[in-house]
């Protein structure tokens, strides 16, 4: 770890982020001259680059193998047919450009202090904690309290996972009381996910607050702070893509369409037989076809094949990329009312994002308005012979909480977080799941691997060594 922790590593960091796409989005012409110098980047410069390393962080091959193993995806050929197979190892997995993109986050707030700007260190705050975020969420126990000072700590200790998620939160309560300060410097040029809109990374903030929350169990918090939250469809976090090959284009799209077609697909996963069972079905205010098709088309790659839809769909060149949105904080509130009994207050919730869907709205598109249908549910709906309750669950909580859960998986179609789902729930009570199938064997994958390159750097790694089977604390 220590090498990955050098602040000056962000120049070479943002040119190998450049290379991948998204150049346009960043821009400074001493680092676009010559990107392996180390110049004196100015705090919004250097917030640009983070955000384009946090960006690309949310549709990496991480990314893609946690929608293998939540069974959205399948894995058909190469590399991602074996991690479909859940075939795993220390190599296969890797902290660049994670944990660098996470220093970069630190610096922008060490840049932000130096000239008094909270706006800009309260942003840089809530990008440590996606971060962050992520790391811990997919590998349990990680470092982060001694991660940022190579000098002081070049082999960091692994901190608990539950200790890493209270420290998050500490970190979100900074940021928001940065955030929530009368004055800073503008950054909207250099912020292309809100363009320097401080309420808006306020309630991005809180929603991240919220996940996290949800994560812990912890509901009544998770509602509080969603309810601070993204309030509606324009506060979404998307990183915006454009339709120039090796420039700006949604990375989905290069590996789908470009570098690797056909190596995924939906053929053998479960998403779309769950879609196609709300397809013509019982219930009679639901029609997910256009959302199907949206997410899905037939015969891109081969004859038959089942791909994602990247011709006119959710997975084009330009399509913006979530990170975090109005969808799913809502649903947070949904689950977690209904996890504390509050039936009303979470068919409320789940109501709103059925009214933004009827709209077509959908991660910023607008799906085909043929085949779209959400009309407000009511209680009954969930009663035991309810239109919204197939599976014929014996109270309204779990049968809401069935529905709750199945438009969470839908929407989070490569995002991470389907796959904390997949984990979560299996210890959420009252334990509502998806039937997810295994795509071999008898275990469900539960963890990444640490990566090699620690394990044989950083003596603090947990050991024995977790194997992908091994539960991370937290789930």
């Amino acid at each position: 770890m220590k090498k990955l922790f050098a602040p000056k590593v962000a120049i070479a960091l943002l040119a190998f982020l450049l290379l991948g796409g998204c150049q346009k989005l960043f821009q400074e012409p001493d680092i676009q001259n010559n990107p392996n110098v180390v110049t004196d980047v100015d705090v919004t410069t250097l917030l640009a680059g983070t955000l384009l390393g946090v960006s690309f962080l949310h549709e990496d091959t991480d990314v893609r193998i946690a929608s293998l193993w939540a069974g959205e995806l399948n894995g058909l050929s190469r590399a991602h047919q074996g991690y479909s197979q859940y075939i795993v190892s220390s190599q296969s997995f890797f902290w660049s450009p994670l944990y660098p993109v996470a220093s970069q986050t630190r610096l922008v707030q060490t840049k932000a202090d130096a000239v008094g700007d909270k706006w800009t260190k309260g942003v840089g705050q809530v990008l440590e904690a996606l971060v962050v975020a992520k790391a811990t969420a997919l590998y349990g126990d990680v470092p982060y309290s001694q991660a940022f000072d190579d000098a002081r700590f070049p082999t960091p200790v692994f901190d608990k996972q539950a200790e890493v998620y209270a420290a998050l939160q500490t970190t979100l309560d900074k940021a928001i009381v940065n955030l929530s300060a009368p004055t800073g410097l503008a950054f909207g040029p250099q912020d292309f996910l809100y363009r320097g809109d401080v309420a808006k990374w306020k309630a991005a903030a809180n929603t991240l607050k919220a996940r996290l929350y949800l994560h812990t169990g912890d509901y009544a918090r998770a509602v509080a702070s969603a309810a601070a939250g993204i309030a509606g469809p324009a506060g979404d976090a998307l990183v915006p893509h454009g339709t120039a090959q090796g420039v700006d284009i949604n990375q989905n799209y290069d590996f789908f369409r470009v570098s690797r077609a056909g190596d995924t697909g939906f053929d053998g996963a479960y998403l779309p037989r769950l879609m196609q069972s709300r397809i013509n079905s019982a219930n009679t205010k639901t029609d997910e076809t256009a959302f199907y098709n949206h997410y899905l088309k037939v015969g891109i790659t081969a004859p038959g094949a089942l791909d994602p839809n990247t011709t006119d769909g959710a997975f084009t060149a330009d399509a913006p990329h979530p990170i975090l949105t109005y969808y799913e904080n809502q649903l947070i509130i949904a689950e977690a009312q209904a996890r504390l009994g509050a039936a009303s207050a979470a068919l409320a919730a789940l109501n709103a994002v059925r009214t933004g869907l009827a709209t077509g709205y959908v991660n910023g598109k607008t799906i085909a308005a043929t085949g779209r249908r959400y009309d407000a549910y009511t209680l009954a709906d969930f009663g035991p012979t309810g239109l919204a309750n197939p599976t014929r669950l014996a109270t309204v909580q779990t049968a809401l909480l069935y529905e709750i859960i199945s438009q969470r998986y839908i929407c989070f179609l490569m995002q991470y977080e389907a796959f904390n789902d997949y984990r979560r729930l299996a210890r959420a009570v009252p334990v509502v799941q998806l039937p997810i199938p295994l795509y071999v064997g008898t275990q469900k994958p539960q963890r990444f691997i640490y990566p090699q390159n620690e394990v044989n750097t950083n003596p603090n790694v947990p050991k024995p060594l977790p194997n992908q089977f091994v539960n991370v604390p937290i789930f």
